[in-house]
């Protein structure tokens, strides 16, 4: 197996577990998909715990990306907050699919202690990401009425991942538009 079919096989276990979660597929799923032997994917990743650690260990480093990306393309915070729910909102998928996090977090008990300590890391990065750009915005006054950043950042963070939920479930981009609309306003 090359590297072109490894992240053939991530690619895939991302997408199933992010719209059928994780408990959704099997290896025999993502071998009759790729066109492989189980074999092969066993060879890569030999259990399933370790095909869901190589993904949150991705998936975290594409997110620090994607965060890093929006500081350097905006200034105000404003603008940042709007480009994270834009990110969040891309992760849809027209209502498909939720972001990783949280699919892995609908069913943690099929998780390896790793993976739920990973994911944890990937909420405290956002978390502490979203607490500075509220700083920010109290600096800048970008964003009206911050009560205080650290319990705004646990506030949107939650509503971004709830109207992940809720989008899914209606399979309609319009319920996280509604879900993150009064945030949007609270953005110059």
């Amino acid at each position: 197996m090359n590297r072109d079919t490894r992240t053939a096989l991530m690619d895939l276990a991302e997408h199933t577990v992010r719209s059928r979660g994780f408990d959704g597929f099997s290896y025999g799923d993502l071998a009759e998909a790729i066109g492989i032997r189980k074999a092969s994917i066993h060879y890569h990743f030999p259990t399933k715990a370790s095909l869901s650690e190589a993904l949150i260990e991705r998936y975290q480093t594409s997110l620090q990306q994607g965060l890093a990306e929006i500081e350097a393309a905006h200034v105000s915070a404003g603008a940042r907050l709007k480009a994270l729910i834009t990110l969040y909102r891309g992760a849809l998928h027209d209502g498909q699919t939720v972001c990783l996090c949280v699919a892995f977090s609908t069913c943690r008990e099929s998780l390896s202690d790793t993976v739920i300590a990973r994911v944890g890391a990937v909420r405290a990065m956002v978390l502490q990401w979203i607490t500075a750009t509220f700083e920010l915005g109290q600096r800048d006054g970008s964003v009206s009425a911050i009560l205080g950043p650290a319990d705004e950042a646990q506030a949107t963070l939650a509503m971004l991942e709830g109207a992940h939920l809720a989008a899914r479930t209606e399979e309609d981009l319009a319920v996280f538009d509604a879900a993150t609309r009064l945030l949007r306003a609270r953005c110059q």
